[in-house]
Order: structure tokens, then C-alpha cells, then sequence
């Protein structure tokens, strides 16, 4: 059967499956996908309910407590910010935050990127990049709450 591929051999009623390729990229990106699709729609509603309205929102424990701002008070309202293409509003609301945000973005793109390609992503963070991290947080906690930090206020 000279001139004849595999592909007409096959019996009559058999489906035509996509190439396994694309399944495959299609299956590595399923997780991706469902990553930002999840944080879309959380940034959506934020983005239609305003944080700055009371009542929408539980307070922040710490601030209620002991009238300290944590490294997270001021997120939501930078998100909505942020949503709404204010990101001087939002960097002032909370600027790790809002670094946040973009760090997240290179970091999904860099593994949308990895995954169609059918590579891992490792984020190798050490025990120094840690430590940097949880530093910095810190001192940003530590200055926004004293007098002179007052511009880091959300």
C-alpha cells in the first residue's frame, strides 16, 4: 500500500482528536488561566465596591485595636485605585501594594510564557531575598505609623 499515510487507515466513525500538542499547551495553561481569572474578579469587585464607603469592608483588626496601620491597610483602597487608572491614588493608599500588583503581572506573564513552552517556573527565593522582603515591610509599617511617615498614611 504504497502512497498511503496512516491517517486514511483508520476505521469509519473515529473521531479526529486535535493534535496532542495542543492539547497539551491547552492543559498547561488551564491553571494559568484559572489563576487570573480569579484575580480579575477579585479586582473587579473591588473595583465596583468602593472601599472608601464604610461598611463594605471589615476594619483592619490591628488598626481597630490599637490604632497602628499594618502593611496591608490602605490595599483595598489602592486597588480600587488602581482599577480605576489612578495609580498615584493607589501608590499613595499603599505603594507595596500597588508593587505588588505589577509584580504579579510579570510574574504570571513569565509563567504563561514557561508553561506553553512545557517548562517549569521556579521562583528560587533565598533565605536573603526573604529576609530583604519581611525588612522592608517592616520598616514601612514602622514608618507610616510614626509622626513624620504621616504621607504614607492610606
Amino acid at each position: 500500500m504504497r502512497g498511503v499515510d496512516a491517517e486514511s487507515r483508520k476505521p469509519a466513525g473515529s473521531t479526529i482528536a486535535p493534535p496532542p500538542r495542543a492539547t497539551a499547551v491547552a492543559a498547561r495553561l488551564a491553571v494559568p488561566a484559572g489563576v487570573l481569572t480569579a484575580v480579575v474578579g477579585a479586582f473587579a469587585y473591588v473595583g465596583s465596591v468602593d472601599p472608601n464607603e464604610p461598611g463594605h469592608y471589615p476594619v483592619c483588626p490591628l488598626l481597630r485595636f490599637t490604632g497602628l496601620y499594618c502593611p496591608g491597610c490602605g490595599g483595598l483602597r489602592s486597588a480600587h485605585a488602581f482599577v480605576h487608572g489612578d495609580v498615584l491614588t493607589a501608590l499613595h493608599a499603599n505603594a507595596p501594594a500597588v508593587l505588588g500588583y505589577v509584580g504579579f503581572a510579570v510574574l504570571w506573564t513569565v509563567w504563561v510564557i514557561r508553561a506553553a513552552r512545557g517548562r517549569p517556573v521556579r521562583v528560587d527565593l533565598g533565605p536573603v531575598h526573604l529576609w530583604t522582603l519581611g525588612t522592608l515591610l517592616l520598616v514601612f509599617t514602622v514608618v507610616r505609623n510614626l509622626p513624620f511617615g504621616g504621607w504614607l498614611l492610606p
